[in-house]
């Protein structure tokens, strides 16, 4: 990891508590040794393994294994649980939950977003997450898909841009716009088009408007992300008063 970053990403503590008012994210490297992919295996459930085998090329294959595995271990730490026994549903749009948890605590929450070699896990009791992360690609026509997806006002701020700018800001407004439709939880039925979020360097991410429901611009706190160079992420979550603490794997 690049020095630059380091600071944000600090090692857990040995006994893991998430309150009301905290959002933990976890950087993880999806680049493990052979010993770790095949531990990570044993802990998913037979569906995840069946998804896991229909990828062509191994280096993809073992992503998604350490990517569930570690959900599953980060999982388990957080309700005091073992990891193979957890179980997952999925809403009509795809985002997880899980099956069951014990009475009485605030509902654990969580999302995971992953690019490249690099995944990242968000965590809160009782609040909507969502998480996103993309490696800065040269060959995006990141001008071009904005111009099909992105609001016009968005559109508007990155043409105003220098264009040595522009790619970084494209990818910042993707994974902005990507956080909250994870948060959300439906899906691409939120078109990309329908809200506004800052792109421009240096201005903080933020929510700035909501078409289909003009409430909601205020309902949910976005957050810039730093997880290496190279990256682009942001970080949607319900409400604000909340404490973000970034932990290392």
């Amino acid at each position: 990891m690049v020095s630059s970053h380091a600071s944000l990403w600090q090692p857990a503590p040995e006994h893991l508590t998430l309150e009301t008012d905290e959002v933990h994210v976890w950087r993880a490297s999806l680049e493990q040794k052979a010993s770790a992919v095949a531990e990570f295996r044993r802990l998913l459930a037979e569906d995840e393994r069946r998804r896991a085998d229909r990828f062509h090329f191994t280096r993809d294959r073992e992503h998604f294994v350490v990517a569930r595995g570690i959900l599953r271990t980060l999982l388990a730490r957080y309700l005091d649980r073992r990891p193979e026994r957890l179980r997952f549903i999925y809403s009509a749009f795809g985002k997880p939950s899980l099956e069951e948890e014990a009475a009485g605590a605030p509902v654990l929450r969580f999302n995971v977003s992953h690019s490249k070699d690099l995944a990242l896990y968000a965590f809160t009791r009782g609040r909507e997450i969502g998480v996103d992360i993309e490696h800065i690609r040269d060959d995006v026509e990141g001008e071009d898909i904005a111009e099909r997806f992105f609001s016009p006002a968005e559109v508007g701020v990155l043409r105003s841009l220098p264009s040595d700018a522009r790619p970084r800001a494209f990818f910042d407004c993707w994974t902005r716009k990507e956080a909250y439709i994870k948060a959300h939880g439906e899906g691409l039925s939120l078109p990309l088009d329908g809200f506004d979020v800052t792109l421009s360097p240096n201005q903080p991410a933020a929510l700035l408007a909501t078409r289909h429901d003009p409430t909601q611009a205020t309902r949910w706190s976005l957050r810039e992300l730093s997880p290496s160079e190279g990256y682009a992420a942001a970080l949607a979550v319900e409400g604000d008063g909340w404490q973000l603490k970034c932990w290392q794997w």
